[in-house]
Formats: structure tokens, sequence, C-alpha cells
């Protein structure tokens, strides 16, 4: 791994992603991460006169926690590490992917610690109240994931991170942005798919590597109970340690009535983990142009150009339909012509057709490839 790229990433992700500035304090929160990386980031935190905080772990030693806790290990667990979060101005989420199985047998021990950890130390207290920014660190397994070499892959990482103008594709959202602010109905067509939804004063976050690196989309929210219709993903999405595939759902008034997928029972075990999980919380357009195929790896997956995700579970507060869950799920749909195709419609208008942008608000998110 170059030392300089590193360098470059982590000066990304503090002076870009959570703009740190002097006398803020940020949490470094590296899992299956090499020490070099983490040492590039404290570096870059005291550079930028902050002051760092590191939770160096592995995704062993995660699950070793959770499978021998009950509820009180977890409330306190929680507790400790939602004060750590109270104190951070900044949030730095880094994560090699080295077994994405890892959680597979948790099933209820998973569920309970996103409803008792996760979900008071991330949803309430890590995503509102902190500047914060998640991504991965490059993995043989990763490069496996997207069927190339471990150096092809690196050559692909940074080219996805460090090689973006984030300010370029920032401007390029403001359009589209205007549009979604002030649209209402959605209507989404795809094999498998009929969809109809309301997104009416729900606005639009453009997200152009703030919160995620790579980035890569803008996303907004339905009308929590207006969405009726069908959605087959065409991705496959692991979750809870489980490789989802052939993911289907039937929604009546906003709820997800019926969920099919290759393990049917383990899907709506997801799906029943509080009652907000049966409903949506966003929906997002992504184009990342550098982005094109599907690695089951949703912080890339979701950023594919001419993309679309859907996601069940809790609603992000600055994009908000109420929707509480501790889970946030983001299924993956690609509309280009290798996956099916497909057509957005928003007051009956033409967004996106077979993953390609024709509406004059949005064609600027057709980006070209130096962007």
């Amino acid at each position: 791994m170059s030392k300089s790229k590193e360098r470059d990433l982590a000066r990304l992700l503090v002076q870009f992603s959570v703009n740190l500035q002097e006398g803020e304090s940020c949490l470094i929160n590296a899992v299956d991460v090499p020490e070099h990386m983490v040492e590039e980031l404290i570096q870059a935190v005291y550079d930028a006169g902050g002051y760092p905080q590191v939770n160096l772990t592995t995704i062993r030693l995660e699950r070793a926690l959770i499978a021998g806790a009950n509820k009180a290990s977890l409330d306190l667990w929680a507790d400790c590490d939602a004060y750590r979060m109270g104190k951070m101005d900044a949030f730095i989420g880094i994560r090699g992917i080295v077994n994405p199985r890892e959680m597979a047998s948790l099933t209820s021990s998973y569920h309970e610690y996103m409803r008792t950890y996760n979900t008071p130390v991330h949803h309430a207290i890590r995503v509102p109240h902190t500047k914060w920014v998640v991504l991965r660190y490059p993995t043989p397994l990763m490069a496996y994931q997207a069927s190339m070499s471990m150096g092809e892959f690196e050559d692909f990482f940074y080219k996805v991170t460090i090689g973006v103008d984030y300010e370029a594709m920032n401007k390029a959202m403001q359009k589209a942005k205007v549009f979604l602010d002030a649209a209402d109905k959605v209507h989404i067509l795809a094999q498998g798919t009929d969809l109809k939804f309301s997104i009416k004063g729900m606005g639009a976050i453009p997200c152009a590597g703030e919160k995620n690196i790579p980035d890569g989309e803008i996303y907004s929210c339905p009308v929590r109970d207006s969405i009726e219709g069908t959605i087959t993903y065409n991705t496959p999405s692991t979750y809870n340690g489980h490789c989802f595939s052939d993911v289907s759902f039937t929604i009546k008034k906003g709820k997800i009535v019926e969920a099919t997928a290759d393990d049917t029972d383990a899907l709506n075990a997801v799906l029943d983990t509080d009652e907000g999980s049966r409903y949506f919380g966003e929906f997002a357009l992504g184009c990342n142009p550098n982005i094109t195929f599907a690695m089951d790896n949703t912080l890339f997956d979701e950023k594919i150009a001419g993309s679309i995700h859907l996601t069940p579970g809790n609603a992000y507060e600055d994009c908000d339909n109420g929707n509480r869950s501790a889970v946030h799920w983001d299924l993956v749909q690609i509309q280009t012509p290798t996956y099916g195709g497909g057509e957005i419609w928003m007051d009956g208008e033409l967004i996106r057709k077979d993953g390609v942008f024709v509406h004059e608000a949005f064609v600027d998110l057709n980006f070209n490839k130096q962007h």
C-alpha cells in the first residue's frame, strides 16, 4: 500500500469529509485496519489542530463481545461508548473487510446488539450530532469480491476515493437538489419493480465526500405511508453476516407486507427487528461514474452510476419521515442495460432511463470520467 496515498486519504477524511477545526475532537474507529493507516489518521487530526481518540479493534473481537453479551452488558457497553461519542465533534469509521460472514450465526444476539448498542450510540448520537464519515480499507477479500487482483483493486480503490473531485461533484448535484426539493410523485419501473411513492416535503441531500468515501449519491426520503407496489433488488447484499440475493418486497401503505429472497426466513427476521424495519427511511440515486458494478459492499454498491437504493429502516434526521429503527439497510437496484434497465419518473417527467439521466435538472449527474 502506498504510504503517500494513505496520507492523501487521511487528509481527505480529516480536512474535507469531517472538516476538522482547531480544538475539535475526533474519534477514529478502526476495525481490521493496519496501524500505519491509523497513524496517518492520527497525524492528520493533529495537523488540523484537533484532538484524536482511537478505538482499534477487529471483527473477531466485536463478534466475541456480541456473542457473549446479555442486556446488562450491552447497556454498560452502550453507556460507556455513548459518553465518549457525546464528547466528540467528529467521527471517522474505517473498516477492513476480512470476513463479512463473521456475524452470520448470531442472528438474535446481533439484533439485540443493534437495538441496545447501535441505536443509542450511533443513530441517536453519532449520526445527528457529529461530523462523521465512514469508509472501507482495501483488503484481499474486497479484491476477491471485485474480481480483481489486489494491485488492481488498490488502483480502483484510490481512483474512486482520492481520485474524485468532490467539489465538482457537489456543484453538479445542485440543480437536481432544487428539482427534488420541490418534487412529489416518484414512479420506478424495472424488472420485478413497479413502485410509486411521494417525497413531498422531504427535500434532498447531496452526498459528495462528506459522509461516505467513496461517495456519489443524492438522497431523499419517502413519505412513510405513501409507498405502494413491488420492488426487486438485483444486487447481493450482506446483512448480519448473511449474503441475501433476489430480495423482493410487496409494499402497501408504506409497509413491507411480503418479502422474499434466497433465504426468506432470514430476510423476514431482519424485517421483524422492530416496528420501523418494515417501513422505509431513504430513497437515493447513485451517480459515482467510476463505480459501475456490484461487489456486495454497500459503501461502494450504493454509489453505482445508474443505481437506486430504497432503504428499509431508520430515516436520517436531515431528511426525515419520522421512521425509527435499529435497521438501516441500503438495498441496491442497478438500472443500467447490463442489469436489465429501468426508468425513474417524477411528477410525470422521465428523469432517468436505463441508468442515464435524461432530464435537464439531472443531466449534470452524468459526470464526465475526470470528475
